[in-house]
């Protein structure tokens, strides 16, 4: 099922969709597409979004998702660096599309995933009408066979410091990360789960969601491009929706629309949350006020994304312990390998408090960057090294308490932004919150916190101090609290802290103003 861009609902079967796939792939071959030709798109979740993952892959071709969110130079860098030959666009993303058409070289043409009713004016020169290639050739077709290590995806970093990456995903780590996903005590997918990814398609392959749902016969909503808690909460409503998946900024305009609307979905038993750090207050709300499970999930591009899922152990009866798990990014999936190394490259103990920089390795995990030598993605064991800094208690919960360049370190001791920021929005008064180092005199660095206010309230920094200093060290405590209209947020949800670094850079602690 399906909210379509141009509005209405669509409903169809697996089998509809094979048969619609074996229809552009003929229509790809059409094209001249071949082996390893990269294929862009430019979509929301939709069903030909879907049917372009397949078509294209199926054919042994590379599906290269491209974000809408990001800055027309960075879609030009991405597009000209992959060499991508067709751009496949939504809708309401033809002006994207348009506004760079003429520094993109290599791409021969683009197909518009709408039907001939739609169909835009366009000043692109090379448009295609979707519905029109794909119901201009038949269904009979055989799909090639060809090595499992093959490339099918191909999905760029964010590019949050430096040029983005392309992170290539094979047919072989698809597959065996499509059958980590749907572990019970993973994603949880079969045949009786209803799943509405909210997670965008364009991030990560949607968490794998598109792969593992359709191995298992999982039925699959597709939001469009109305990710609006209203939206959302609509299609849980309506569908029967059992598990969900997303970023925590969605989830907060979902909670918001609840509450004022006095709404829930009863169907729902699970939400994944992923792309950041969960809050307590957040897992809380799902799972005290609405009945919904929360899975607190972290991954990276470059892993597929799924690495760990937190979900507390039976044993673990206790509810101020479950949700000491819960908030933590929890334990491997199986498949991925993980530890803890210091700036020696040492193991460090698994006692939940020693912390080091994470690295992965595993069958889902990126064997290189596009077009980039392998030794920057791995060392010579074939471990990733994150840039994330973490710990590992003695259950095997892991927890980052920081991204390494996010990291404060205040007297020669550092201090976790996210532990502080996950505390922070539990106070009643705050809808968002961030945490960063400013330079300080005589302590190198000290927390600034920033808070975006919820409707109505202003926190003082005294209310924050209050609220905080029986939930972290004396010393961490914000040195000042600054109130914004709004966070910067990049492409993928999360709180750009390079951007409130600059913002706020000439900022200065009350001890310190002249």
């Amino acid at each position: 099922m399906t909210r379509t861009v141009e509005g209405p609902i669509h409903r169809y079967t697996y089998r509809d969709a094979h048969t619609r796939a074996r229809q552009l792939a003929n229509a790809l071959r059409a094209l001249n597409v071949k082996l390893g030709d990269r294929i862009a798109t430019l979509a929301w979740n939709t069903y030909r979004h879907f049917e372009v993952y397949y078509a294209v892959s199926g054919i042994g071709a590379i599906t290269h998702t491209l974000n809408p969110r990001l800055h027309p130079s960075q879609l030009t860098y991405i597009v000209n660096h992959a060499e991508d030959s067709w751009i496949f666009v939504d809708l309401n993303l033809v002006p994207l599309v348009e506004a760079v058409a003429d520094d993109i070289p290599s791409v021969r043409g683009v197909v518009v995933m709408t039907d001939k009713a739609n169909m835009p004016d366009t000043s692109l020169a090379n448009a295609i009408c979707y519905e029109e290639l794909v119901e201009g050739h038949a269904d009979d077709f055989e799909w090639p066979e060809f090595d499992e290590n093959t490339a099918s995806s191909l999905c760029y970093t964010s590019g949050t410091t430096g040029n983005p990456k392309g992170a290539l995903y094979s047919h072989r780590s698809t597959i065996i990360h499509a059958y980590g996903s749907a572990l019970p005590d993973v994603l949880h997918l079969g045949e009786n789960e209803v799943v509405l990814p909210v997670v965008p398609m364009f991030h990560v392959n949607a968490w794998g969601i598109p792969y593992g749902a359709t191995m298992t016969g999982a039925k699959l909503v597709f939001p469009g491009a109305g990710l609006d808690g209203a939206s959302v909460h609509e299609l849980l409503a309506t569908e029967g929706v059992t598990m969900t998946a997303g970023v925590p900024t969605v989830w907060l305009n979902l909670l918001n629309h609840w509450r004022e609307t006095g709404t829930r979905a009863q169907s729902l038993k699970r939400v994944i949350i992923g792309g950041s750090a969960c809050p307590e207050s957040m897992i809380r709300a799902f799972q005290d006020e609405f009945g919904a499970e929360v899975r607190h999930a972290w991954g990276m591009t470059e892993m597929s994304p799924l690495g760990t899922v937190s979900i507390p152990k039976p044993s673990m009866t206790d509810p101020d312990g479950r949700m000491r798990k819960q908030v933590k990014q929890g334990r491997a999936v199986f498949g991925v390998q993980m530890r803890i190394v210091d700036d020696d490259g040492r193991e460090v103990p698994h006692d939940g408090e020693a912390f080091g920089e994470l690295q992965v390795r595993g069958p889902w995990i990126t064997s290189g960057y596009f077009k980039h030598d392998q030794s920057e993605a791995h060392d010579h064991d074939g471990w990733f090294a994150t840039g994330d800094v973490s710990t590992m208690d003695a259950d095997g919960y892991m927890e980052v308490t920081d991204r390494a360049k996010d990291v404060i370190k205040s007297g020669g001791e550092w201090i976790s932004s996210i532990e502080i920021e996950n505390h922070a929005m539990s106070h009643p008064d705050v809808a968002q919150a961030a945490v960063i180092g400013l330079p300080h005199p005589k302590w190198d660095e000290r927390p600034l916190l920033i808070v975006v206010p919820a409707k109505g309230k202003t926190p003082t920094h005294a209310d924050m101090t209050a609220f905080l200093e029986d939930k972290v060290a004396k010393w961490w405590l914000p040195d000042d609290t600054v109130l914004t209209d709004e966070l910067p947020l990049g492409a993928t949800g999360k709180v750009l802290k390079a951007q409130l670094r600059e913002q706020f850079g000439d900022h200065t602690f009350p001890e310190t103003r002249s």
